[in-house]
């Protein structure tokens, strides 16, 4: 008599079907934990970028002051526009440094003074500094200004704002890279004396 060892059709089947069983939440697990350290890993990378572009913005408008040419050191203070000037490279020039935001997009833009005697003219140079900008879609100003008064609880100065009366400047922006995969937008603010305006 043949002893024949081995599955069945049936046994094979039944195998096949618990295996899959206990397989599809093991995959299912991996594919959601991967999913979610994504979107961790992305929300950290957009911190970095946030806490960077702050950086920038506070450093510079921190040291703002008089032009090359004598023009006050701030030109312009809107809710989405600031124009200030800075020596930003070290040497004995000012530059005119403008942030603006542009859709979803913070820009900067740098003129250098040229000729004799000095003006700022041209285009510049032109940077993206950062993308995927919420401010627009939340109502949310990107700078607010306060005079010498301010304390931290007083209201920002109201539009159209006197150059001449800022003090302090408030950068705040919210950063939302993928809307579909982000819990919440990121915001992040910033508050900046201009130290060369202080009365103290």
């Amino acid at each position: 008599m043949q002893n024949k060892k081995g599955f069945t059709l049936m046994e094979l089947l039944v195998a096949l079907g618990i295996t899959t069983l206990l397989l599809t939440p093991i995959v299912w697990m991996l594919i959601n934990g991967f999913r979610h350290n994504a979107v961790i890993w992305e929300q950290l990378k957009t911190q970095n970028d946030g806490r960077r572009v702050l950086r920038e913005v506070v450093d510079i408008v921190r040291k703002a002051e008089q032009s090359s040419i004598g023009a006050y050191s701030i030109e312009k203070a809107e809710a989405n526009n600031l124009i200030v000037y800075a020596n930003i490279d070290n040497d004995s020039l000012r530059e005119r440094v403008r942030f603006w935001l542009d859709g979803t997009t913070i820009k900067k833009n740098i003129i250098k003074p040229s000729g004799n005697p000095l003006i700022y003219s041209g285009d510049g140079t032109t940077t993206e500094i950062a993308h995927d900008i919420a401010n627009i879609a939340q109502g949310l100003a990107l700078f607010s200004y306060y005079d010498e008064n301010y304390t931290g609880t007083e209201s920002a100065l109201v539009q159209p704002v006197d150059v001449t009366k800022v003090r302090v400047v408030k950068v705040e922006f919210e950063l939302e890279m993928d809307p579909s995969e982000t819990p919440e937008p990121l915001r992040l603010n910033s508050m900046v004396q201009v130290r060369n305006l202080k009365n103290n």
